[in-house]
């Protein structure tokens, strides 16, 4: 993480959801978010913004952060480092042309940094950021009990990876089940989640 990510409060977590925007699931983390009174990071797909560009609207309009996913989640190792920039920077066009200014922050899909990647991140003026603790919710762990139990081990400052898009993996429906738990936690150790950036 970066040092000026690190300077937040100590009372300070970052909540941040991969994949979205999704018509069944964003909505659904926004109302609980809002009920609890947490603000976020959306890394989205730049391919889902374009096909739903009022839920990005709306997830900006929340006080949220959207942030770029790269433009199809494409996995880095997969491209030519000539496709791979170009994911990138579509990525940052299609969620700039929405919102009306460019995305500040960067998530590589899977995790999986490559460095001409992260060269055109910075290009696009995006700062590359990963996660401390994962919630886990896709594929077969990922299911509302154990998602429940990862998510109690935040520490102040971490940066916490959730999916708000299936993606085919992603399990946000059993997220939904554990989410306002964990944010009422997250209220009682009086913990609040800022967007990065």
């Amino acid at each position: 993480m970066s040092d000026a990510l690190r300077a937040q409060p100590d009372a300070c977590v970052h909540l941040t959801f991969d994949d979205g925007p999704d018509p069944e699931w964003t909505p659904q983390v926004l109302d609980v978010l809002a009920a609890a009174e947490m603000r976020a990071t959306f890394f989205s797909i730049g391919r889902q913004a374009q096909r739903y560009p009022e839920l990005i609207r709306r997830v900006s309009a929340a006080g949220h952060e959207i942030a770029n996913h790269t433009f199809d989640h494409r996995h880095p190792w997969t491209m030519s480092a000539r496709v791979a920039r170009s994911q990138v920077r579509d990525g940052a066009l299609a969620l700039g042309d929405i919102l009306g200014h460019s995305p500040r922050l960067y998530r590589s899909p899977h995790g999986r940094n490559r460095a001409c990647m992260i060269e055109e991140a910075a290009r696009c003026g995006e700062m590359p950021v990963g996660w401390d603790l994962s919630a886990v919710d896709w594929g077969p762990f990922g299911i509302s009990r154990r998602i429940g139990a990862r998510l109690r081990r935040i520490q102040p400052r971490d940066i916490v990876l959730m999916h708000d898009g299936r993606n085919r993996h992603n399990r946000p429906d059993q997220l939904l089940q554990a989410l306002p738990a964990f944010l009422d936690e997250l209220r009682l150790r009086r913990l609040h989640s800022m967007p990065l950036g």
